[in-house]
């Protein structure tokens, strides 16, 4: 069986944005019933079509992608998808944003293939480097904001001036939690726990 040339599109279900890849890779160009698509949410990264592509990918095959980061969500990830494809497979890949990541010149020049996988260790290593950089940023902002006394979460719901009163009717048995609540303008769960929790009151 000849070389077949496959593509790999991946998205999540809020981007909706697969036509820009798959253009790319019909333009390259990749036959659209080899094209493997996934739609994933935010969460969720079981890629059923990647792996059935893996299952597909032959040696000499070459696998075409528009940007590294369809292989994978981090450095890690990444890497072990390009060492799965090229060296276990031995199938080549296309990195259609990056034309320094591009194997298919193994078999004549393996310069090619060293020069692909410094490139993605060090892009890869630099992607990972600046998430890293930008949540150590992100959590030391939030550090300074509580210093500066910036209040993080949903405002604290502000005790009723006519608490106190309130809660001794029921006390006395007067009227129950839920009418508590109701005079309150509250939940019933709040003026329970604001009744625990000011013992004083």
């Amino acid at each position: 069986m000849s070389e077949r040339i496959y593509g790999y599109v991946r998205v999540s279900t809020k981007e909706q944005c697969e036509d820009r890849q798959l253009i790319a890779l019909q333009e390259f160009p990749v036959d659209s019933r080899h094209i493997y698509m996934d739609k994933l949410s935010g969460k969720d990264f079981n890629r059923p079509q990647y792996q059935k592509l893996l299952r597909r990918l032959k040696e000499q095959d070459t696998l075409v992608i528009k940007s590294i980061d369809r292989l994978g969500r981090n450095y890690d990830e990444i890497l072990q998808q390009w060492r799965v494809i090229t060296k276990e497979i031995k199938a080549n890949i296309v990195v259609l944003d990056m034309p320094l990541l591009d194997t298919r010149e193994t078999g004549r020049d393996l310069t090619g293939t060293f020069v692909a996988d410094l490139v993605l260790q060090i892009l890869s290593y630099v992607a990972q480097t600046e998430r890293e950089n930008t949540r150590q940023r992100q959590k030391e902002g939030i550090a300074a904001a509580k210093m500066r006394g910036v209040r993080f979460g949903r405002p604290r719901k502000r005790v009723p001036a006519n608490f106190a009163e309130v809660k001794q009717g029921w006390l006395d048995k007067q009227f129950g939690s839920r009418e508590a609540a109701r005079q309150l303008g509250i939940s019933q769960d709040t003026f329970l726990r604001w009744s625990r929790q000011l013992e004083k009151v």
